[in-house]
């Protein structure tokens, strides 16, 4: 198995550090607001990624930080009249459900900042003693110059950097010199007592606090979305390796590509802006699973309503080939099979998900094996085999290929739709016209036209 390391650029074999055991660390939101579709593409990514990775015999611990205390989360309670806390644990739990709903459930821990301040604190106090961080009258800072190798993950030279923070620092050595404690007024927003006084953690020192406390110095998968790489994931491995003098921090650093809308970057200025919640409102949540999972996790992804729609389609493909086949099996005892368009689909299907985890490959083998299949060449225990195949590429996608009620209802309505139109082209108006009838009464609405 091959998998693509944005810190290597480029795909190496999975090796890990304790056989079978794998350890996968993905940042995980802020939670000040709603998740949105940018988020569920990258968690959908990695929940198939420790699927596949299980299926295969791996033991996958697979931990998401929860950052709940940050500036957006002080910003929303004041702009709510709320208590930053109180906000953060009501999107925390929203952000569960969302997920929930997605079916990207596959997360063993959710770490919050919060209970990992003694951590965090811990390790700043090391970074202190060991010279890479210092302490001023506003917070404590990692001095980038004492690490060398800063910006190898993000292959920028850090003479060349401009500060990426909007405020001037001026009692900072270098103004990009980032904030591991920042000092704050215990009577105007949440602080916890530590040597430097009342304050809050840095963003990025929470993940090492994390991973160092659950994984060790070493693992092996970091995970997040590509805008995370600088600075966040670039001041991750220069906090951690700088304590540990080990290298690398984690083997493989794994990157989800960037979701636009339309065509364009989603944004609340352009009014693009989508979560979760507003999206499953008008489509099912295995159908945004579908449409994520058939682009490359690394590719940009543009979402649209005819992607969707798309989407919808050919999922609907596999569901009605996986009923029709499940419907005519006719006994359970199974013999190995030879048909030869099932041999293909397996072999490329599990090919393709070796390479670095290649979902639109792999679900391009299912649609090969729908298009060749012939009901007339195949046995009972093809039958079998094939249901098989499509249940283990069930697990792997998380995705149901059974219909469900909701599916089902479709299907009806499609079925009474059709028969109307067949009734008017008959010139039968008066029964079509009370079929419509009937079921506007029961709350569908047909227009014709």
């Amino acid at each position: 198995m091959k998998i693509y390391s944005t810190l290597t650029r480029r795909k190496e074999n999975l090796e890990t550090i304790n056989n079978n055991r794998i350890n996968l660390f993905v940042c995980g939101p802020t939670v000040y607001d709603d998740a949105h579709i940018g988020h569920g593409r990258t968690y959908i990514s990695f929940d198939t990624i420790k699927r596949y990775l299980e299926f295969k015999g791996y033991s996958v611990f697979y931990i998401q930080n929860i950052t709940d205390i940050d500036d957006k989360i002080i910003n929303r309670a004041k702009q709510t009249n709320s208590n930053p806390i109180d906000i953060a644990r009501k999107f925390e739990k929203r952000y569960i459900e969302d997920m929930n709903k997605l079916n990207a459930n596959n997360v063993n821990l959710f770490a919050r900042a919060t209970d990992h301040i003694n951590e965090i604190i811990n390790q700043i106090q090391r970074l202190i003693e060991s010279k890479f961080a210092y302490e001023t009258e506003d917070g404590v800072y990692f001095e980038i110059e004492k690490f060398p190798e800063f910006g190898k993950l993000s292959n920028r030279d850090p003479k060349e950097l401009k500060s990426h923070r909007k405020i001037p620092e001026t009692n900072k050595k270098n103004t990009n010199d980032f904030a591991l404690w920042k000092k704050r007024n215990p009577t105007t927003e949440p602080t916890w007592n530590s040597p430097w006084g009342a304050g809050r953690p840095g963003w990025h020192i929470e993940d090492t606090a994390i991973t160092e406390y659950y994984f060790g110095e070493q693992y092996d998968i970091h995970g997040g979305g590509l805008d995370l790489i600088f600075p966040h994931h670039e001041a991750e491995i220069t906090q951690m390796e700088a304590l540990s003098g080990k290298s690398p921090m984690a083997n493989y650093w794994m990157h989800t590509g960037f979701l636009n809308v339309n065509g364009e970057k989603m944004s609340k200025s352009l009014n693009n802006f989508i979560t979760i919640r507003e999206l499953l409102k008008d489509y099912d949540p295995e159908t945004f699973r579908f449409f994520v999972l058939s682009t490359h996790y690394r590719s940009p992804i543009d979402f649209s309503k005819n992607s969707l729609n798309q989407a919808e389609k050919s999922l609907s493909k596999i569901k009605k080939f996986y009923m029709n086949i499940k419907e005519n099996i006719k006994e359970n005892n199974i013999k190995p099979s030879e048909y030869t368009p099932l041999k293909n689909a397996i072999n490329n299907f599990f090919n393709a998900m070796d390479d670095d985890f290649n979902t639109p490959k792999a679900i391009s083998t299912i649609f090969n094996l729908i298009n060749n299949y012939d009901k007339n060449e195949v046995s009972n225990n093809d039958l079998i085999a094939i249901k098989q195949f499509l249940d283990d590429a069930s697990q792997i996608l998380g995705i149901n290929f059974e219909y469900n009620q909701s599916n089902n209802d479709n299907l009806l309505l499609e079925l009474i739709s059709n028969i109307r139109n067949d009734l008017r082209a008959n010139k039968q108006y008066e029964l079509s016209d009370k079929i419509r009838e009937d079921l506007n009464k029961l709350g569908y609405q047909i227009n014709d036209s």
